[in-house]
Protein backbone atom coordinates (compact mmCIF):
# COMPACT_ATOMS: atom_id res chain seq x y z
CA UNK A 1 0.00 0.00 0.00
CA UNK A 2 1.11 3.41 -0.31
CA UNK A 3 0.53 6.39 2.36
CA UNK A 4 0.16 9.77 1.81
CA UNK A 5 2.09 11.94 4.09
CA UNK A 6 1.23 15.72 4.25
CA UNK A 7 3.54 18.68 5.46
CA UNK A 8 6.18 15.08 4.89
CA UNK A 9 8.73 17.80 4.54
CA UNK A 10 8.41 19.89 7.63
CA UNK A 11 9.92 19.42 10.71
CA UNK A 12 8.28 16.71 12.46
CA UNK A 13 6.59 15.77 8.87
CA UNK A 14 10.00 14.64 7.65
CA UNK A 15 11.37 12.33 10.30
CA UNK A 16 8.30 10.64 9.89
CA UNK A 17 8.79 10.04 6.15
CA UNK A 18 12.38 8.95 6.92
CA UNK A 19 10.53 5.71 9.61
CA UNK A 20 7.48 4.99 6.88
CA UNK A 21 8.99 4.81 3.78
CA UNK A 22 11.42 1.89 5.63
CA UNK A 23 8.24 -0.24 5.73
CA UNK A 24 5.70 1.14 2.90
CA UNK A 25 5.83 2.99 -0.48
CA UNK A 26 4.95 6.87 0.74
CA UNK A 27 4.12 9.92 -1.64
CA UNK A 28 4.49 13.57 0.04
CA UNK A 29 2.21 16.57 -0.48
CA UNK A 30 3.62 20.02 0.97
CA UNK A 31 3.14 23.68 -0.04
CA UNK A 32 6.78 24.30 1.57
CA UNK A 33 5.61 27.29 3.08
CA UNK A 34 7.74 26.22 6.17
CA UNK A 35 9.15 22.49 4.65
CA UNK A 36 12.20 21.91 2.49
CA UNK A 37 11.83 19.40 -0.27
CA UNK A 38 15.83 18.46 0.84
CA UNK A 39 14.68 17.06 4.12
CA UNK A 40 13.11 14.24 2.21
CA UNK A 41 15.25 10.98 1.23
CA UNK A 42 16.07 10.64 -2.07
CA UNK A 43 13.77 9.19 -4.56
CA UNK A 44 10.52 10.40 -2.11
CA UNK A 45 7.82 11.63 -4.60
CA UNK A 46 7.45 15.17 -3.50
CA UNK A 47 3.61 17.18 -4.79
CA UNK A 48 3.80 20.62 -3.98
CA UNK A 49 0.74 22.26 -3.06
CA UNK A 50 -1.99 22.34 -0.22
CA UNK A 51 -4.54 20.20 1.18
CA UNK A 52 -7.12 22.94 0.38
CA UNK A 53 -6.50 22.28 -3.68
CA UNK A 54 -9.50 19.49 -3.99
CA UNK A 55 -8.82 19.10 -7.73
CA UNK A 56 -5.02 18.35 -6.87
CA UNK A 57 -5.66 15.73 -3.88
CA UNK A 58 -7.79 13.82 -6.30
CA UNK A 59 -5.44 13.30 -8.62
CA UNK A 60 -2.51 12.55 -6.32
CA UNK A 61 -5.04 10.09 -4.63
CA UNK A 62 -5.28 8.51 -7.67
CA UNK A 63 -2.28 8.40 -9.65
CA UNK A 64 -0.14 6.95 -6.46
CA UNK A 65 -2.88 4.59 -5.61
CA UNK A 66 -2.60 6.25 -2.51
CA UNK A 67 -4.53 3.82 0.59
CA UNK A 68 -3.82 5.27 3.75
CA UNK A 69 -3.22 9.17 4.92
CA UNK A 70 -1.11 10.55 7.42
CA UNK A 71 -1.82 14.14 8.05
CA UNK A 72 0.66 16.51 9.43
CA UNK A 73 0.39 19.45 7.22
CA UNK A 74 -0.92 22.53 9.36
CA UNK A 75 -0.60 25.80 10.89
CA UNK A 76 0.62 25.32 14.57
CA UNK A 77 2.27 28.39 16.39
CA UNK A 78 -0.78 29.39 19.44
CA UNK A 79 0.38 33.20 19.36
CA UNK A 80 -0.39 33.39 15.76
CA UNK A 81 -3.29 31.75 15.78
CA UNK A 82 -4.64 34.07 18.75
CA UNK A 83 -3.96 36.97 15.66
CA UNK A 84 -5.02 35.02 12.88
CA UNK A 85 -7.79 32.53 14.25
CA UNK A 86 -10.00 32.90 10.49
CA UNK A 87 -6.69 31.62 9.01
CA UNK A 88 -5.62 29.03 10.95
CA UNK A 89 -9.45 27.66 10.65
CA UNK A 90 -9.15 27.54 7.15
CA UNK A 91 -5.78 25.93 6.90
CA UNK A 92 -6.24 23.32 9.66
CA UNK A 93 -10.25 23.12 9.69
CA UNK A 94 -11.05 23.45 6.37
CA UNK A 95 -8.15 21.90 4.89
CA UNK A 96 -8.76 19.04 6.77
CA UNK A 97 -12.10 18.62 5.73
CA UNK A 98 -11.18 19.06 1.91
CA UNK A 99 -8.68 16.04 2.82
CA UNK A 100 -11.47 14.07 4.04
CA UNK A 101 -13.77 14.22 1.27
CA UNK A 102 -11.38 13.70 -1.12
CA UNK A 103 -10.52 10.35 1.22
CA UNK A 104 -13.92 9.61 1.35
CA UNK A 105 -14.34 9.91 -2.69
CA UNK A 106 -11.02 7.58 -3.61
CA UNK A 107 -12.00 5.04 -0.71
CA UNK A 108 -9.17 5.57 1.21
CA UNK A 109 -9.02 3.31 4.07
CA UNK A 110 -6.79 4.69 6.80
CA UNK A 111 -6.40 7.96 8.59
CA UNK A 112 -3.80 8.81 10.83
CA UNK A 113 -3.91 12.42 12.04
CA UNK A 114 -1.29 14.73 13.51
CA UNK A 115 -3.15 16.34 16.64
CA UNK A 116 -1.63 18.39 19.80
CA UNK A 117 -1.96 18.52 23.30
CA UNK A 118 -3.23 21.81 23.01
CA UNK A 119 -6.43 20.50 23.08
CA UNK A 120 -6.24 19.67 26.86
CA UNK A 121 -5.56 23.53 27.70
CA UNK A 122 -4.31 24.12 31.64
CA UNK A 123 -5.27 20.24 32.67
CA UNK A 124 -5.42 20.61 36.76
CA UNK A 125 -3.70 16.67 36.80
CA UNK A 126 -0.26 14.88 37.91
CA UNK A 127 -0.74 12.70 34.38
CA UNK A 128 -2.99 13.76 31.37
CA UNK A 129 -4.83 10.52 29.81
CA UNK A 130 -6.79 10.78 26.93
CA UNK A 131 -9.76 11.08 28.72
CA UNK A 132 -8.17 14.23 30.64
CA UNK A 133 -11.06 16.77 29.48
CA UNK A 134 -10.30 18.50 26.55
CA UNK A 135 -10.60 22.48 26.97
CA UNK A 136 -7.79 24.26 24.71
CA UNK A 137 -6.82 27.76 25.30
CA UNK A 138 -6.27 28.83 21.79
CA UNK A 139 -7.96 28.77 18.23
CA UNK A 140 -4.90 26.29 17.76
CA UNK A 141 -6.12 23.98 19.84
CA UNK A 142 -9.46 24.21 19.03
CA UNK A 143 -8.55 23.74 15.30
CA UNK A 144 -6.78 20.32 16.79
CA UNK A 145 -10.23 19.33 18.41
CA UNK A 146 -12.25 19.87 15.75
CA UNK A 147 -9.53 17.96 13.29
CA UNK A 148 -10.40 14.76 15.98
CA UNK A 149 -13.74 15.03 15.99
CA UNK A 150 -13.87 15.23 12.07
CA UNK A 151 -11.49 12.78 12.05
CA UNK A 152 -13.77 10.15 14.10
CA UNK A 153 -17.04 11.08 11.75
CA UNK A 154 -15.57 10.60 8.83
CA UNK A 155 -13.90 7.81 9.80
CA UNK A 156 -17.28 6.08 11.01
CA UNK A 157 -19.42 7.44 8.38
CA UNK A 158 -16.72 6.18 5.37
CA UNK A 159 -15.60 2.80 6.94
CA UNK A 160 -11.58 4.44 7.86
CA UNK A 161 -9.77 3.08 10.31
CA UNK A 162 -8.66 6.43 11.90
CA UNK A 163 -6.27 7.56 14.97
CA UNK A 164 -5.96 11.31 16.29
CA UNK A 165 -2.13 11.51 18.08
CA UNK A 166 -1.78 14.21 20.40
CA UNK A 167 1.71 15.31 20.53
CA UNK A 168 3.18 17.18 23.65
CA UNK A 169 6.89 19.06 23.72
CA UNK A 170 8.40 17.35 20.51
CA UNK A 171 12.93 18.52 20.28
CA UNK A 172 16.17 16.96 18.69
CA UNK A 173 16.42 15.78 15.43
CA UNK A 174 17.52 12.19 13.80
CA UNK A 175 20.21 14.10 12.01
CA UNK A 176 21.88 17.54 11.87
CA UNK A 177 19.75 18.39 8.15
CA UNK A 178 16.13 17.59 9.70
CA UNK A 179 16.53 19.87 12.89
CA UNK A 180 13.76 22.01 13.51
CA UNK A 181 14.51 25.52 11.92
CA UNK A 182 11.33 27.15 14.07
CA UNK A 183 12.24 29.44 17.03
CA UNK A 184 8.89 28.97 18.59
CA UNK A 185 9.57 26.08 21.08
CA UNK A 186 12.00 26.17 24.15
CA UNK A 187 14.91 24.12 23.37
CA UNK A 188 15.52 26.39 19.94
CA UNK A 189 14.17 29.52 21.83
CA UNK A 190 17.33 29.01 24.36
CA UNK A 191 19.74 28.06 21.41
CA UNK A 192 18.73 31.57 19.67
CA UNK A 193 19.58 33.36 23.21
CA UNK A 194 22.44 32.06 23.58
CA UNK A 195 23.85 32.24 19.65
CA UNK A 196 23.20 35.77 20.38
CA UNK A 197 25.74 36.28 23.59
CA UNK A 198 22.35 36.42 25.37
CA UNK A 199 20.81 35.10 28.84
CA UNK A 200 18.17 32.04 28.45
CA UNK A 201 14.53 33.74 29.36
CA UNK A 202 12.44 31.59 32.22
CA UNK A 203 8.94 32.78 32.19
CA UNK A 204 7.99 32.44 35.98
CA UNK A 205 9.07 30.87 38.77
CA UNK A 206 6.78 31.26 41.28
CA UNK A 207 4.14 28.05 40.19
CA UNK A 208 3.33 25.43 42.29
CA UNK A 209 6.64 23.14 40.96
CA UNK A 210 9.42 21.29 42.67
CA UNK A 211 11.40 24.43 41.27
CA UNK A 212 9.19 27.24 40.57
CA UNK A 213 8.56 26.61 36.89
CA UNK A 214 6.73 24.95 34.58
CA UNK A 215 6.83 21.20 34.27
CA UNK A 216 6.10 19.73 30.14
CA UNK A 217 6.54 16.85 28.70
CA UNK A 218 9.69 16.71 26.01
CA UNK A 219 9.60 13.83 23.42
CA UNK A 220 12.39 13.19 20.96
CA UNK A 221 11.05 13.81 17.46
CA UNK A 222 12.24 10.35 16.52
CA UNK A 223 10.03 8.88 18.97
CA UNK A 224 7.48 10.87 17.74
CA UNK A 225 7.94 8.97 14.45
CA UNK A 226 8.10 5.83 15.79
CA UNK A 227 4.60 6.37 17.29
CA UNK A 228 2.76 6.74 13.62
CA UNK A 229 5.13 3.88 12.65
CA UNK A 230 3.21 2.37 15.23
CA UNK A 231 -0.30 3.61 14.54
CA UNK A 232 -0.10 3.12 10.81
CA UNK A 233 0.49 -0.56 11.15
CA UNK A 234 -2.62 -0.42 13.85
CA UNK A 235 -4.65 0.87 11.45
CA UNK A 236 -3.77 -1.83 8.55
CA UNK A 237 -3.95 -4.80 10.82
CA UNK A 238 -7.70 -3.18 12.00
CA UNK A 239 -10.20 -2.00 9.74
CA UNK A 240 -12.26 -0.71 12.87
CA UNK A 241 -9.68 1.14 14.78
CA UNK A 242 -10.89 4.99 16.01
CA UNK A 243 -7.91 5.41 18.56
CA UNK A 244 -6.93 8.62 20.46
CA UNK A 245 -3.49 8.67 21.82
CA UNK A 246 -0.81 10.67 23.47
CA UNK A 247 2.66 10.82 22.46
CA UNK A 248 4.75 11.45 25.21
CA UNK A 249 7.38 9.86 27.75
CA UNK A 250 5.47 10.39 30.83
CA UNK A 251 8.30 12.47 32.26
CA UNK A 252 8.00 15.91 34.15
CA UNK A 253 11.19 18.17 32.99
CA UNK A 254 10.87 21.81 33.80
CA UNK A 255 11.89 24.77 32.04
CA UNK A 256 14.96 24.90 35.19
CA UNK A 257 16.12 21.62 34.21
CA UNK A 258 16.09 21.69 30.31
CA UNK A 259 18.04 25.00 30.27
CA UNK A 260 20.29 23.56 32.98
CA UNK A 261 20.69 20.53 30.08
CA UNK A 262 20.93 22.82 27.66
CA UNK A 263 23.60 24.86 29.21
CA UNK A 264 25.85 21.68 30.24
CA UNK A 265 25.62 20.66 26.54
CA UNK A 266 26.63 23.67 24.99
CA UNK A 267 29.00 24.57 27.24
CA UNK A 268 27.98 28.23 27.90
CA UNK A 269 27.26 28.18 31.76
CA UNK A 270 28.70 31.96 31.43
CA UNK A 271 25.34 33.22 30.43
CA UNK A 272 22.56 32.56 33.79
CA UNK A 273 18.95 32.46 33.31
CA UNK A 274 17.16 35.44 33.79
CA UNK A 275 13.37 35.58 35.30
CA UNK A 276 10.62 37.40 33.47
CA UNK A 277 6.71 37.69 34.21
CA UNK A 278 4.78 34.88 33.58
CA UNK A 279 3.10 34.35 30.11
CA UNK A 280 -0.81 34.69 30.04
CA UNK A 281 -2.43 30.80 29.71
CA UNK A 282 0.99 28.77 30.65
CA UNK A 283 -0.30 25.69 33.11
CA UNK A 284 2.26 24.46 36.14
CA UNK A 285 2.44 21.30 34.71
CA UNK A 286 1.61 19.34 31.51
CA UNK A 287 2.80 15.73 31.45
CA UNK A 288 1.47 12.83 29.69
CA UNK A 289 0.40 9.38 30.29
CA UNK A 290 1.77 7.27 27.95
CA UNK A 291 -0.09 3.72 29.19
CA UNK A 292 -2.66 3.68 26.18
CA UNK A 293 -0.28 3.89 23.53
CA UNK A 294 2.08 1.87 25.34
CA UNK A 295 -1.23 -0.86 25.68
CA UNK A 296 -2.77 -0.28 22.02
CA UNK A 297 0.26 -0.31 19.72
CA UNK A 298 3.51 -1.27 22.10
CA UNK A 299 5.21 1.65 21.82
CA UNK A 300 7.90 3.31 24.29
CA UNK A 301 9.93 6.16 24.05
CA UNK A 302 13.95 5.51 23.66
CA UNK A 303 15.63 9.16 23.56
CA UNK A 304 16.30 11.07 26.72
CA UNK A 305 16.97 14.41 27.72
CA UNK A 306 20.22 14.68 27.06
CA UNK A 307 19.84 12.78 23.22
CA UNK A 308 16.92 15.41 22.61
CA UNK A 309 18.89 18.22 23.48
CA UNK A 310 22.59 16.92 21.79
CA UNK A 311 20.78 16.35 18.48
CA UNK A 312 18.47 19.51 18.67
CA UNK A 313 22.10 21.49 18.91
CA UNK A 314 23.88 19.61 16.26
CA UNK A 315 21.23 20.99 14.05
CA UNK A 316 21.11 24.34 15.11
CA UNK A 317 24.54 24.27 14.63
CA UNK A 318 24.61 23.56 11.11
CA UNK A 319 22.42 25.97 10.48
CA UNK A 320 23.92 28.74 12.88
CA UNK A 321 27.72 27.85 12.15
CA UNK A 322 28.53 31.08 14.46
CA UNK A 323 26.80 28.98 17.68
CA UNK A 324 30.03 27.13 17.37
CA UNK A 325 32.42 29.88 18.04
Amino acid sequence: MTWLITGGAGYIGSHVVQEMVRQEPVVVLDDLSTGRADRLPQGTPLVVGSVLDRELLDRVLAEHAVSGIVHIAGKKQVAESVRRPLHYYRENVDGLRTLLEAAAAAGVGRFLFSSSAAVYGMPDVDLVTEDTPCRPLSPYGETKLAGEWMVAAAGSAHGMATASLRYFNVAGAASPELGDDGVFNLVPMVFERLTADESPRVFGNDYETPDGTCVRDYIHVEDVATAHVAAARRLVEDATASLVLNIGSGRGVSVSEMVAAIQDITGRHDLSPVVEGRRPGDPARVVASADRIRRELGWVYRHDVRAMVTSAWAGWCLRHPSART
